[in-house]
């Protein structure tokens, strides 16, 4: 069964993911050489478009007791606790990048374990950090496994001072030395390159040629022997093919003998066609782009890669009914490359908002797909000690429950405004409705934060605003929200315009009151229903384009999941 994972790769790779369970791993850790990266090392700045994986991370990618505690647990790891070791004494521990690489070592341990003893791994790095990842990777996996390193060109030169600009991005595929799977990939030549060993026949075609010889010398047999005058012997070489074979393919007329009485070669049996030439991948992919702004697939995640870059990994190293595993899976390209692919799959994601967009993914191009969703709360312990992780994951947990299409991600102080999410909705003749969402997952709240939302209501000229808290609310909030009156212009009845419900009440399907919100509809995961009837969220996005179902244009956030989808969202027994 395919599954989603939210929470820490390195948490359930060690408690849900079997030994020697999959058969390609792909990995794209949040570590760039673009601005994320250089917020790393200014030790006052803050991240102002950091993506979704590295705003949940970002604690850990500094040194501190997360990255002691990896490195504690690698230090007598073998080779690998000692290459660790050694790169420390080289940069010291006051920094970002040796933090990181204590994080990914712990990580390629379990990795490792999880990974078939036939299997590959390909990680997706830049070269800030490919150097370091690549020593970490002979240290886990052994020199033996190393294949490739690819050079990825994903964008077009552009200015820059003092240096070449950075165009490219690394991806480091390690294998079984034998038994793994890869499967040569093939692509059409380029024009503008034809071979230079085409020749023109009797008919006034063009035809490529192929060389007749081997590297190498045998002593023994015909391959060592003089044909028509030619001995292999004299260049270092051997026929490659027998003599009968060749005195064959002079009599169909297939021997090129040059006019200048140069070697004779071996010449196709058809006309050389450029258009059909295909040529084999090499570990340079200069054939497919990044995502630019009008690409159809392209869903407004900052890091987002191409899924032809992920079908052609998936192709070349793995089979239909292959296990595929990203440990940081972001928007899901992996994810969605191995279901079109009919791979079985396993993504994992620290991100709420990561996880949702994979939902979006999934039921807007992959309908049938059928997956389970583990790691989101669905008791009130659960929902606390969430709060207590990670306040941000818990405020875009919480307003993805009431069905917020958008979450504020800006983590500098008071950036939010006020505002964790929001709702849009359908509001008849006044036009367009807006809910604003607030999230306090703290345990001292008051009557000031429901006059601030109402201010944020005011602001935004919001129809309503709900908040959601963790405990319950005290008797002077509930006085301020009914203060509040109701919805001015509602095509929907009369609608409280300020709304407090606890996690709790939305827990044990305790709703507030809300207008008719658009598909897709709400299944609350409550303590006393079925945790597979679960609220079916999807986000809007830079660059979608409305699909057509039937003659109606339906905005895609809104197509129905297709019933033979199974979803569950229910933390699960360890399954190693």
């Amino acid at each position: 069964m395919n599954k989603l994972f939210y929470g820490d790769n390195l948490d359930i790779l060690r408690n849900k993911i079997r030994d020697e369970s999959a058969d390609i791993i792909y990995l794209d850790p949040p570590f760039k050489s673009d601005s994320n990266y250089n917020v790393f090392f200014q030790p006052n700045a803050t991240m102002n478009e950091a993506d979704a994986q590295v705003e949940a991370f970002k604690d850990t990618w500094k040194w501190g007791a997360a990255a002691e505690a990896a490195y504690d647990d690698v230090r007598n790891h073998g080779k690998l606790g000692l290459a660790l070791a050694g790169i420390r004494r080289w940069l010291g521990d006051q920094n970002a990048m040796m933090a990181y690489l204590a994080m990914m070592a712990v990580r390629f341990v379990e990795l490792q374990r999880v990974l078939k003893p036939n299997g590959s791994i390909y990680l997706h790095c830049d070269p800030t950090a490919s150097h370091y990842l690549k020593i970490l990777l002979d240290a886990t996996f052994g020199h033996d496994w190393f294949r490739n390193e690819i050079i990825w060109k994903r964008t077009n030169s552009r200015s820059t001072t003092g240096q070449w600009p950075r165009v490219h991005d690394t991806l480091l595929m390690y294998s079984a030395p034998e038994a793994a799977t890869f499967n040569v990939q093939r692509v059409l030549g380029e024009a503008a390159k034809l071979p230079h060993t085409l020749i023109t026949g009797l008919d006034g075609e063009k035809y490529q040629t192929y060389e007749l010889t081997g590297a190498g010398i045998t002593k023994e047999g015909e391959s060592g022997r003089a044909w028509r005058g030619f001995n292999p012997t004299k260049l270092g070489r051997h026929w490659g093919n027998n003599i009968i074979q060749m005195e064959a393919w002079d009599l169909a007329g297939l021997i090129h003998w040059p006019k200048n009485g140069g070697w004779p070669r071996r010449r196709a049996d058809k006309p050389f066609d450029a258009a059909k030439r295909q040529v084999v991948v090499g570990d340079v992919w200069t054939d497919i782009d990044r995502l630019n702004q009008t690409a159809k697939e392209r869903l407004g995640y900052p890091t987002q890669k191409p899924l032809a870059l992920l079908e052609r990994i998936l192709r070349s190293s793995s089979k239909e009914g292959d296990v595929v595993l990203d440990p940081f899976c972001g928007c899901g390209t992996a994810v969605d490359a191995a279901e079109m692919l009919n791979r079985q799959w396993v993504g994992i994601d620290v991100a709420h908002y990561a996880v949702t967009l994979i939902e979006e993914r999934l039921a807007r191009w992959r309908p049938g797909a059928v997956y389970e969703v583990h790691g989101r709360p669905t008791t009130l312990a659960g929902a606390r000690e969430l709060a207590q992780r990670d306040k941000h994951q818990f405020q875009w947990w919480a307003a993805w429950l009431l069905g917020a299409q958008s979450y504020q991600r800006d983590e500098k102080k008071g950036a939010d405004q006020g505002i964790d999410g929001r709702v849009g909705y359908k509001n008849g003749p006044y036009g367009d409705g807006q809910i604003i969402i607030s999230v306090k997952g703290g345990e001292n709240i008051g009557v000031q934060m429901m006059r601030d939302l109402r201010g944020v209501i005011e602001r935004e000229e919001a129809e309503m605003g709900i908040m959601i808290t963790l405990v319950e609310p005290t008797a002077p909030m509930i006085m301020e929200a009914a203060r509040a009156g109701f919805v001015r212009r509602s095509a929907h009845g009369r609608l409280p315009r300020m709304q407090i419900v606890t996690i709790e009440d939305i827990l044990d399907g305790r709703l507030p009151q809300l207008p008719p919100i658009p598909r897709p509809e709400r299944h609350m995961p409550t303590r006393r229903s079925n945790p597979r009837d679960q609220l079916e969220l999807l986000l809007p996005h830079t660059g979608d384009a409305p699909a057509q179902i039937k003659g109606e244009f339906v905005d895609p956030r809104f197509m129905k999941f297709g019933r033979e989808r199974r979803r569950i969202d229910a933390e699960v027994p360890s399954e190693g």
